[in-house]
């Protein structure tokens, strides 16, 4: 079994397409389908399963992924650590992240991580499916670093905590609600609310306040941006839990605690606890840690 085999049976495992993982690989398909071919009889199993229309992991496939994962992040390492040695830190950085990271400029940190570093490669993954699909892919190899909100401690990931921000009930500034010093989540069970998506991590903080109370609420509309909630909120077509730097500069909107819960949403930057840190992945931690101005506190799930 060598290395290249294991890169381009991963390859085609992340693509599950021949001619995709070839063009990812720059190596001719007939190349990638040989060494495929190769690594399965050296194994004495079959990785995929093949037809006309589809390429999927068979059930060996699907117990080699994270395996293959873990050798060849180790390669990796070894490799960067190596080049580090009088030669500057190099390698590749695959990071996921939320739209917005409260305390933190994700695009300045890159850029000034990109200044410090060139020798880094970094890959940027926008959460598609919230900060539980981000720690999903952190757990299963596919990003080094996530900057991710999920309430608790999700098992086999650190967390450096970046910051905590309120979490306030937004209403258009003709809302009945609107004149209220604070209100109770029990007003709240005949609204139409506008939220994010299961998986996000402000959605997973409301619905625990609900649950925790007691109280049914509904969600008639889900987006995946904080602007863009505010904007349907203005627009009359709910209310929402949003964090104060995203509302509180609209006018025609009002900003309400609620009196019996505490609302908070909180972000973190995440890296998988059984793997070891490349020398680029410490860059980056150390980059967040300055641009933090202080070390954040580093606990483990």
């Amino acid at each position: 079994m060598e290395l290249r085999h294991l890169e381009y049976f991963l390859a085609v495992a992340e693509e599950l397409n021949f001619t995709r993982a070839s063009r990812r690989l720059h190596v001719v398909q007939s190349g990638v389908s040989a060494a495929i071919r190769t690594l399965e009889r050296d194994l004495g199993v079959t990785l995929f399963e093949r037809t006309s229309q589809r390429v999927a992991l068979s059930e060996a496939g699907a117990a080699l992924l994270p395996e293959a994962r873990a050798v060849l992040d180790a390669a990796r390492t070894a490799r960067e650590t190596v080049q580090a040695v009088g030669a500057g830190v190099r390698g590749t950085v695959d990071i996921g992240t939320m739209t917005a990271v409260p305390g933190l400029d994700v695009p300045a940190l890159l850029g000034r991580f990109h200044r410090e570093h060139p020798g880094i490669t970094v890959r940027l993954r926008i959460a598609r499916s919230g900060s539980a699909g981000l720690a999903q892919a952190l757990a299963e190899g596919e990003l080094d670093v996530a900057f991710l909100s999920l309430p608790g401690r999700p098992p086999g990931l650190v967390l450096r905590d970046l910051a905590s921000v309120p979490l306030r009930l937004v209403v258009p500034a003709c809302h009945p609600l609107a004149g209220e010093r604070s209100v109770p989540l029990a007003r709240l069970a005949d609204e139409e609310f506008i939220d994010f998506p299961p998986g996000y991590g402000n959605r997973a903080v409301v619905d625990r306040a609900f649950a925790a109370a007691a109280v049914e609420r509904r969600v008639t509309l889900e987006v995946a941006d904080m602007v863009t909630a505010s904007a349907f909120v203005r627009h009359g077509l709910g209310v929402a839990f949003l964090p104060e730097f995203v509302a509180s500069a609209e006018p025609d909107l009002c900003l309400l605690p609620v009196a019996d819960a505490s609302l908070c949403w909180s972000m973190s930057v995440a890296v998988p606890a059984a793997r070891r840190q490349s020398a680029a992945v410490r860059a980056l931690l150390d980059l967040v840690d300055d641009e933090m101005g202080r070390p954040c506190g580093e606990k483990r799930a």
